[in-house]
């Protein structure tokens, strides 16, 4: 007798943060349940132009779009009472419509929501349809999309046993703990292997390694920051710069001047690709934006790290997961108008002080859940299984 395929749909999206974990739980569990000799059907709902819609194409998985409203958002309430927020949100009916329609003729044994605004047509239709919804919220407070869907979900995932308090009752009891999915190829880096594939060879192996990142499109405040600590900070480390390809050839003209025996020290790249995880095992100290993606990746990897939120992230969660992470003895934080004398105060007493960096990192993995995929995975099956 055939076995009946698993019938995943996922959506969520606007963002690598919402995008990349969705991914990574899609292929987890692909990969169990080919193991056990069963076919898994994905499709992925989302927006035409989002990020979302790339990674589908390129990852050769089915993809259907639907309309979707953004709010823009504004510390004044009145602030987002506006033309293009009163337009977009005229747009949900109709995403709402053309989801119920997608879900209905998809069937789905469960739908996977990990958030942004594309997520909240597709989670009402579930209800619609009576199809079992499992939310995944990546940062510790839920973002706009997830506050609407959790009321709703069959169950809900959450990254940190910090936002289980944050709950409503009722929806805590929905809930299961399981860390933000990590991409498997990030743990599994070999240090050697960057420092050949990296040309690495003026590094110096009896000092530490600071990774410097804003992301693959880079952070000019971090940018500016580093370039004027330089000189202080190679005299302790060496140091690899990710600096996003729009600010390659301002940096380098900046650092041309470097005495001999600290250029070799340093490099310059705009962007890191397949070589991130070697990278990674490679680095020390990580100095970086707080994101959900990368506070996952430096505690399932134990990385000692000094963070500069984006102050202009969404609900100001960069600045909430760095004080997280700093609270618990992972990380320094670095909060609002940040200056030089600061930054070499954080590297300092991370790079300078007897065993800090090694218990930072013990510090770190002690809050990282390498294994949230399959902790989520196993959150799907249960969901599909209950409701089928």
């Amino acid at each position: 007798m055939a076995v009946e395929p698993f019938r995943l749909l996922v959506t969520g999206g606007g963002t690598g943060g919402h995008t990349y974990p969705a991914l990574t739980t899609l292929r987890a569990l692909q990969a169990r349940l080919v193991a056990e000799g069963r076919v898994v059907q994905v499709l992925w709902v989302g927006t035409a132009g989002g990020l979302e819609a790339r990674v589908a194409q390129a990852e050769q998985i089915a993809f259907r779009a639907v309309a979707t409203g953004k709010v823009r958002r504004s510390r004044n309430l009145l602030g987002m009472v506006n033309a293009e927020n009163a337009r977009d949100m005229a747009r949900v009916p109709l995403g709402v419509a053309e989801a119920r329609s997608v879900v209905a003729e998809f069937a789905p044994d469960v739908i996977l929501s990990t958030g942004g605004y594309v997520a909240v047509p597709v989670g009402i239709a579930a209800g619609l349809c009576r199809c079992p919804l499992v939310v995944h919220e990546q940062t510790v407070r839920l973002g706009l999309a997830n506050r609407v869907l959790v009321r709703s979900a069959s169950r809900v995932a959450v990254s940190s046993e910090s936002t289980l308090a944050l709950l409503p009752q009722g929806v805590r009891r929905r809930t299961v703990v399981t860390g933000n999915p990590v991409r498997p190829q990030v743990l599994a880096g070999v240090a050697q292997r960057a420092v050949q594939v990296l040309g690495l060879s003026g590094f110096d192996p009896h000092l530490p390694t600071v990774y410097v990142t804003g992301g693959a499109q880079g952070a000019a405040q971090i940018n500016v920051l580093v370039a004027e600590v330089l000189p202080w900070l190679l005299e302790r480390a060496n140091v690899v710069h990710q600096c996003g390809p729009s600010h390659v050839d301002a940096l380098r003209e900046r650092t041309a001047g470097l005495p001999e025996h600290l250029a070799g020290r340093y490099l310059l790249t705009g962007f890191v690709g397949p070589e991130l995880p070697d990278l990674l095992a490679l680095a020390d100290v990580v100095l970086a934006r707080s994101g959900a993606g990368t506070i996952a990746e430096l505690t399932a990897l134990g990385k000692a790290s000094v963070l500069v939120p984006l102050a202009s992230s969404a609900g100001n969660e960069q600045e909430y997961n760095a004080r997280q992470l700093e609270r618990a003895g992972a990380a320094v934080a670095l909060i609002g108008q940040v200056g030089a004398q600061q930054l070499m105060q954080a590297l300092g007493r991370v790079l300078d002080g007897r065993g800090v960096c090694e218990e930072m990192g013990v510090a770190a993995r002690a809050l990282g859940r390498p294994d949230a995929a399959e902790r989520l995975v196993d959150v799907l099956v249960e969901a599909a299984a209950r409701e089928g």
